[in-house]
């Protein structure tokens, strides 16, 4: 992975804390808008600086959430009205824009 500098994470720690509960990103969303160009890259600084930030309104492409992380994931977004079908959000209702 290339270097990631600080104000890449903190480009990327503002666009997760700015998506409203009830919506969610994807991590290419993420990665387009702080002009990163990995997804991956927005994926390992979620990993390691993320505690504070509403991590679970940040998925995958294909909306379903990573297996560890699922249960969790899905409550959290269940809780604030993400609809969820068969254990994948439904990006086309739910997706920040």
């Amino acid at each position: 992975m290339a270097a990631t500098t600080e104000e890449q994470v903190e480009r990327v720690r503002e666009l997760v804390a700015a998506i409203p509960p009830g919506r969610v990103s994807t991590y290419g969303d993420i990665a387009a808008a702080a002009g990163l160009s990995s997804a991956r890259t927005v994926g390992w600084i979620m990993r390691t600086d993320s505690a504070d930030l509403p991590w679970h309104r940040v998925l995958g492409a294909s909306g379903r959430p990573a297996a560890h992380l699922a249960a969790r994931q899905l409550r959290l977004l269940g809780e604030e009205g993400v609809p969820i079908v068969d254990g994948r959000v439904d990006l086309r209702a739910a997706r920040l824009r």
